[in-house]
């Protein structure tokens, strides 16, 4: 039944700030409305998308108890929990209020670049210690490890309570090797919309997306033919939301995303720092390709 409802689209959603920089909540309501309007199959708060670094321990429990508040269980919620420390992610796993989540996002930890086995270790323990079902996260070019196919499938097979990997590895060969040697009823789930497409050709079971935020209709419809088999229908939605992707992510994420929002009227181009807002020119070509789109 889980993995059922976890397949297709999930967004991973922003979190919207006002000009004086407190989440914007009014934002997210209408963030979440549009996204389930536009059919995406679930949500995912707290993820790199949302700025998590930049909440404090409140605000993320305030953020997923607002969640769950306004998605009144109109689709499933995923909650991101990770870190570099396993015991901290132990530790949130036991306060966060997750009895209403459907499962928990946990990237693999970042910055200690730690060795394959210690990549093992960490999922083991945070799979004891979580009350909901783990996704794994396998996103290199942030946490500067890449979890290479055996010990993703080594997790698989070996670790209870893990029911899916997040793969944004972009590697297709990696994506390949896990989806031919997965446990059944593994998720294998896309974390790279740009390449969403054709990994659910090879045989992926949806999309943690971040385009799905703005291309909220656009982007569920391409998961849903794909899934369904109808390519040629899936390639037309890819290639009419391709140049949108380069847009999006071509300086950094969230940032592409919050500016695709704000110019659709759905929150507020602002951001906590590190994050900066896109330049100029690249405002310019943004608002330039959703005229046409």
């Amino acid at each position: 039944m889980l993995q059922q409802q976890l397949r297709g689209t999930g967004v991973a959603l922003v979190t919207p700030f006002t000009t004086q920089g407190a989440i914007d909540w009014k934002g997210l309501e209408r963030l979440i409305d549009h996204v389930i309007g536009g059919g995406v199959n679930y949500v995912v708060t707290l993820g790199t998308t949302g700025e998590t670094p930049t909440l404090s321990s409140d605000e993320k429990l305030d953020l997923i108890k607002f969640t769950f508040e306004k998605v009144a269980k109109r689709v499933p919620v995923v909650v991101g929990v990770g870190d570099y420390s396993t015991q901290d992610v132990v530790s949130r796993l036991e306060k966060c209020p997750l009895d209403e989540a459907a499962a928990v996002l946990s990237v693999a930890p970042y910055y200690s670049k730690p060795t394959q086995e210690g990549i093992f270790q960490h999922y083991k323990a945070i799979a004891a210690a979580s009350p909901k079902p783990i996704i794994l996260y396998n996103v290199p070019a942030r946490t500067g490890r890449n979890m290479t196919a055996a010990t993703t499938l080594r997790i698989a097979r070996e670790v209870e309570n893990v029911i899916a990997m997040k793969e944004a590895s972009g590697d297709m060969l990696q994506c390949m090797e896990i989806i031919r040697d997965k446990p059944e009823g593994f998720l294998v789930i896309s974390g790279d919309d740009g390449v969403a497409m054709p990994q659910l050709a090879c045989g992926m079971d949806g999309v943690i997306s971040v385009a799905a935020n703005y291309f909220a209709k656009d982007f569920s419809e391409m998961v849903k033919v794909a899934l369904q088999g109808d390519f040629e229908a899936a390639r037309k939605l890819h290639y009419k939301m391709l140049k949108g992707f380069d847009l999006m992510f071509a300086e950094n994420n969230p940032a592409g995303i919050k500016a695709f929002l704000h110019y659709g009227k759905i929150v507020e181009n602002t951001f906590r720092l590190p994050i900066v807002p896109v330049s100029g020119e690249l405002h310019e070509k943004i608002n330039a390709y959703l005229k046409g789109y």
